[in-house]
């Protein structure tokens, strides 16, 4: 909100925490032999937000009594997910994201289901990779974002690329989310891998650290507290978040903030069938569910992330207000899987010490 807790991605988190202990209304269209409602326990990242009315009209079209459980961010949830293996934390997981795909996929948390819920070209755009076991359902990228007020009124060009970010008239001015702790950090992390290479990345930490770089705990402080140009009003005008975060800052058609579309990190979000699950079938009603023209559509909205159905219809200010990146950083779920953990240790000795 999966990198990115987003959700925004990261932002809505603690306003959602209570919403996602809901339990929905059950229906009598599907009953056990005692007329209890059969059961489905739905596993999120902390930024999960569906509009209530799209909820509730799944529960009484399925038949299905629903529970939420979210225990974390993307990064958490796949760890609970992997150290409850053997006592399944529920049926269906969504919110896995590609910084964390490998490992779900390697440690075999989720089972194959192909939908038919989303065309095949739409799920080969955006698939962890030929297993099936993980489905998309929406992506964005994550991207550094500018106050444009704050650098017009110090007569300072907006930068645009990572290298832009350690030349000295920016000093002082970044902030981003800890990658040890943060989703969005974690894909920051990984853009600069892409961009610089391994071992090169370091080098690259090093001079943001002799720029002045300001490292946070998670995406809400660095967005909503130390950026000056979200509602927390801080005192750093470039700050990580994601393309689509200028689309909620819209004031009478006009946007104070920008993407910085040559910094940015694609991250999608998966959903899957959790490996001995209880209702498996319940299960993949809830991704076609997901995957459904109405959640889809809904997604933009309420989560900040791009559908993953190409057909589903977008707000009208993201057209304008929330572009994707044309060539955002990449580096394969496999690699990060791999070496995930020591980027983040060579990482931490570098920046934090």
């Amino acid at each position: 909100m999966s990198i990115m807790s987003r959700t925004f991605v990261g932002g809505l988190a603690a306003a959602l925490a209570a919403a996602l202990a809901l339990t929905g209304c059950s229906s009598s269209a599907a009953s056990t032999p005692s007329s209890a409602p059969a059961t489905l326990t739905v596993v999120t990242h902390d930024s999960f937000n569906v509009s209530p009315d799209l909820l509730a009209s799944f529960e009484k079209s399925s038949g299905l009594k629903v529970t939420y459980v979210a225990p974390g961010d993307a990064g958490t949830l796949v760890n609970q997910l992997v150290l409850t293996k053997d006592s399944p934390l529920g049926d269906v997981v969504y919110g896995i994201d590609n910084t964390f795909a490998g490992r779900a996929l390697s440690e075999q948390v989720t089972t194959p289901y192909t939908s038919t819920a989303l065309p095949a070209a739409d799920a080969d755009a955006l698939k962890a990779d030929g297993s099936d076991r993980l489905t998309p359902i929406d992506f964005g990228d994550v991207c550094v974002n500018a106050d444009t007020a704050w650098f017009s009124a110090h007569h300072l060009a907006v930068p645009q690329t990572l290298e832009d970010l350690t030349k000295p008239e920016y000093k002082d001015l970044l902030v981003v989310p800890n990658p040890a702790s943060s989703s969005p950090g974690m894909a920051f992390l990984t853009a600069t891998v892409g961009a610089s290479g391994d071992p090169g990345y370091l080098g690259y930490w090093t001079a943001l650290k002799n720029n002045g770089v300001l490292i946070a705990k998670d995406w809400t402080e660095t967005y909503s507290v130390q950026f000056s140009g979200s509602a927390g009003k801080g005192p750093r005008p470039l700050a990580l978040s994601y393309s689509t975060s200028p689309a909620s800052e819209v004031v009478n058609g006009a946007a104070p903030t920008q993407a910085l579309l040559q910094t940015c990190f694609r991250q999608v979000e998966y959903a899957g069938v959790i490996a001995g699950a209880k209702n498996p079938e319940g299960a993949k009603k809830f991704i076609d569910f997901m995957l459904s023209q109405q959640v889809q559509a809904d997604i933009p909205g309420q989560m900040y992330m791009y559908p993953a159905l190409r057909s589903a219809t977008l707000p009208a200010d993201w057209v304008s207000f929330a572009p994707l990146s044309p060539s955002p950083y990449a580096v394969p779920a496999a690699t990060i899987t791999a070496d995930r953990d020591r980027w983040i240790r060579d990482w931490t000795a570098t920046v934090v010490g």
